[in-house]
């Protein structure tokens, strides 16, 4: 019915890469209010070649783990880039309002995570264990096709929303993160780190345009996060903005975000201000599609919002990347590759002292084959290379092979 309430339940069972999926499993109407319900569940089979004897590199979620198992060679059945999910919304217009509600819960079936990527103690799979909630998606929506819509609570981010969606990896696995290491996780990292980065849930209060020849823009505040691993959190002064410019013609969708935070330190040297800005699309020519996203920030970090984006003393970070993919369909079946790199500068030449191995860059690619054996579950095997490399020249590989199926519903 909106747009906003479109893109959770969009997000949650990656309709975009999954064409045939139905709209709704369940939808129910009650007096004015319209309910609904989907989601999916995936299953993957994952082994992965790491390094024996990985080096120390300063950085979160790259090709290998070090001073973890060393051996080689480990495998782990677990959910892939996505969780398993169940979306709930509800809706009504009253008053010429369209009004909605979207709660989204995120289970994953890996003993004793938390619910990746939220923060969690470290576990392990042991008898007695169970897995884990994340609860990603509680928000709604208020507008309609004359005055915009307006969008208050948690959902996904704006900037590196784009890269992630149309991921071909998304009801996959990509880049296997800590399964490579031989821990249990309900999510893998698909590309995050590799090529974009995590657009994440925010508490945020957005608004957006109505359609204008195809152009719609959103311009909102979300609640200041803290850079992570960096210390003490601290109040924050201001909210931080975000901002996104889209088109769609046809076959063809385009689309711009930006995203912008002052950090505040526990001392005023070491404040900081992070901005971020992202452009890419895609273009579907027949049965073919093509795909690219480039991003660049300056006190935003790698992998996540605010992951390594500064020395610790206010010095920020500099960082950029880009994905880009190629998939054609045959039939029931859609073949893909794709390629991804992110990158990481020094601060300056006291954070190269005082940090060497520091990451410079994360590099992949991975193949995918996507077959849809019904309109609602699809069968998948993927291949990915992945490589992480320091400033000083140490450098970790990893490889990972994945078979599994993805339910939507």
């Amino acid at each position: 019915m909106m747009r906003e309430r479109s893109i959770g339940a969009l997000a949650a069972a990656a309709a975009a890469l999954l064409a045939t999926q139905s709209a709704h499993a369940v939808e129910m109407k009650a007096g004015d209010w319209n309910f609904t319900v989907n989601g999916n569940i995936n299953v993957h089979y994952v082994n992965s070649q790491c390094d024996s004897s990985p080096a120390a590199i300063v950085t979160v979620g790259g090709a290998c783990t070090a001073g973890g198992d060393t051996e080689k060679n480990s495998s782990s059945i677990s959910n892939g880039l996505l969780p398993a999910a169940l979306v709930i919304g509800a809706s009504t217009t009253q008053k010429g309002y369209d009004i909605a509600a979207t709660i989204g819960l995120y289970p994953g079936i890996s003993t004793n995570d938390g619910g990746s990527p939220n923060l969690q103690a470290g576990g392990s799979s042991t008898a007695l264990g169970t897995a884990g909630l994340d609860v990603r998606q509680v928000f709604m929506t208020v507008g309609n096709s004359t005055m915009g819509t307006f969008t208050l609570g948690r959902n996904f981010g704006l900037f590196g929303f784009d890269a992630i969606i149309n991921d071909m990896t998304l009801p996959g696995v990509g880049v296997g993160g800590a399964l490579s290491g031989g821990a249990p996780a309900n999510t893998s990292l698909g590309s995050i780190g590799f090529g974009y980065i995590y657009t994440d849930t925010l508490a945020q209060m957005n608004y957006t345009t109505p359609s204008f020849g195809g152009f719609t823009a959103t311009i909102g505040a979300f609640d200041p996060i803290e850079p992570l691993l960096q210390g003490t959190s601290t109040p924050k002064a201001a909210p931080g903005f975000h901002g996104k410019l889209a088109y769609k013609a046809g076959d063809l969708y385009l689309s711009a975000a930006f995203l912008s935070q002052k950090q505040e330190g526990v001392t005023d040297a070491q404040d900081f201000k992070s901005s971020a800005f992202d452009i890419g699309g895609k273009y579907t020519f027949g049965p073919a599609q093509i795909m690219a996203y480039w991003y660049t920030g300056k006190g935003v970090g790698t992998t996540g919002l605010f992951v390594l984006s500064d020395d610790g003393a206010g010095d920020e970070r500099d960082s950029d990347g880009f994905i880009a993919q190629l998939t054609y369909t045959i039939g029931d079946t859609k073949l893909g590759v794709n390629y991804g790199e992110s990158n990481l500068d020094f601060a300056n030449s006291t954070d190269a002292a005082n940090t060497p191995n520091l990451l410079e860059k994360n590099s992949k690619y991975t193949f995918g084959v996507y077959h849809s054996l019904t309109p609602n579950l699809t069968l998948l095997a993927e291949f990915s290379d992945v490589t992480t490399e320091a400033h000083n020249g140490a450098e970790n590989n990893s490889s990972n092979f994945n078979v599994g199926a993805y339910l939507s519903f």
